[in-house]
């Protein structure tokens, strides 16, 4: 891999930002974390400045810089505050690769910064791509800049592809764990309430992934990445129900041959693949017996009890800013959900007013993607 790579870790404290710092953590000779950052979770934060001694970070939430500057005085760290100085820190020539691990739209701004500084960005915050993919992909390719994928599943389709030696894809199989009411009928799904729904069967994830994969909206989101990230049409993303999480997406081609990239359900997998990428690390992840896992069940998604994930194929097929409505009327949403404001399908049902009301723009600009984005978050919170 040569020298130590230089590490951003934009979100920190959450889920794939704790995962990434493990990864480091078992490979310190490889890696060095130049910058962290956290909206809120300043203890967290903390511990991790002083662990792995980063020379950058980054409170978001400006009422917080006093505390944390305090708390790090003494250290070697310099402490900042906000998303603009998050902007400007990750173009630093001292970073090699910045990962995108910030929740929803709020990743944005600083993975456009990094991607205008030509930077590796191993991106996990898929409503980048999801609310202005057109804008993100158009920056990489001006600036000549790389995303590696960290979703387990879009990491599996980079994987398959890199086995495929240009093969032209017919079709991508993206698998769904299902969630935790896979096999729930619809009536006790409505009732559903948010400690239920933050049961995930097999993934530890973030409140906000959690909640997105019991809808599947998780899914639909991940569609439209997919489409972003491999030049594909909605067309030839199939999403099939696969409850164990083995498989974590299958590339399809036009002989009928499948290839799959398959592992235990450990976000560190893609994560460590992401960072060290081309080459591969022990990550610390339990190996898979297939011995013991005697078999792999599959299933077609229920529109049904689940219409997100159709409402999200929709979206990305109407384009323009629609798919940024649509992130935007899920953030609330699911906000909604977690305090108790809204029931489950409330969900759909906000975002589906949202997006049907929206002001289309059909090529949209940056300016056109951050005004749907704060009109809708109006709208949404009107209607509830």
């Amino acid at each position: 891999m040569g020298g130590k790579r230089r590490i951003a870790i934009l979100g920190s404290t959450g889920s794939i930002g704790t995962q990434a710092l493990d990864v480091i953590r078992q490979h310190r000779d490889l890696f060095e974390v130049q910058l962290i950052s956290a909206n809120t979770s300043i203890d967290l934060l903390e511990s991790q400045a002083r662990e792995f001694d980063v020379n950058n970070v980054v409170i978001c939430d400006d009422k917080l810089y006093g505390e944390l500057s305090s708390r790090l005085s003494g250290t070697d760290s310099k402490v900042f505050a906000g998303t603009d100085s998050l902007c400007e820190l990750v173009r630093s020539s001292e970073i090699d690769i910045v990962v995108g691990a910030m929740v929803g739209f709020s990743g944005l701004r600083p993975t456009l910064a990094a991607l205008e500084a030509g930077k590796v960005v191993a991106l996990a915050n898929k409503e980048t791509l999801v609310a202005a993919g057109s804008l993100v992909t158009k920056t990489m390719r001006e600036h000549n800049a790389v995303i590696l994928p960290v979703d387990s599943e879009h990491s599996a389709i980079f994987q398959c592809l890199l086995a495929a030696q240009g093969n032209e894809v017919k079709k991508i199989h993206l698998t769904a764990s299902g969630g935790p009411f896979r096999s729930w009928p619809k009536e006790k799904i409505a009732a559903a309430t948010a400690a239920q729904a933050l049961k995930h069967p097999n993934w530890d994830m973030g409140a906000k992934v959690t909640i997105d994969s019991a809808t599947m909206m998780n899914k639909g989101f991940e569609l439209i990445e997919a489409c972003w990230l491999f030049d594909l049409t909605p067309e030839m993303v199939n999403v099939v129900v696969h409850p164990e999480s083995i498989i974590h997406s299958m590339v399809e081609f036009e002989d009928g041959a499948v290839i799959a990239q398959m592992g235990c359900p450990d976000m560190r997998e893609p994560i460590g693949f992401a960072l060290s990428f081309p080459a591969r690390l022990s990550v610390g992840n339990k190996k898979l017996d297939f011995a013991s896992l005697g078999a792999l069940h599959f299933e077609a998604p229920d529109p049904e009890r689940f219409p997100n994930l159709q409402l999200a194929r929709e979206a990305f097929t109407r384009g323009g800013n629609i798919p940024c409505a649509l992130n935007a009327a899920n953030e609330v949403a699911v906000r909604a959900f977690l305090a108790g404001r809204i029931g489950f399908y409330g969900i759909t049902d906000l975002i589906e007013k949202c997006i049907s009301g929206a002001s289309f723009a059909a090529d949209p600009s940056a300016g056109d993607i951050f005004s749907t984005h704060e009109d809708t978050m109006r709208r949404a919170e009107e209607l509830i």
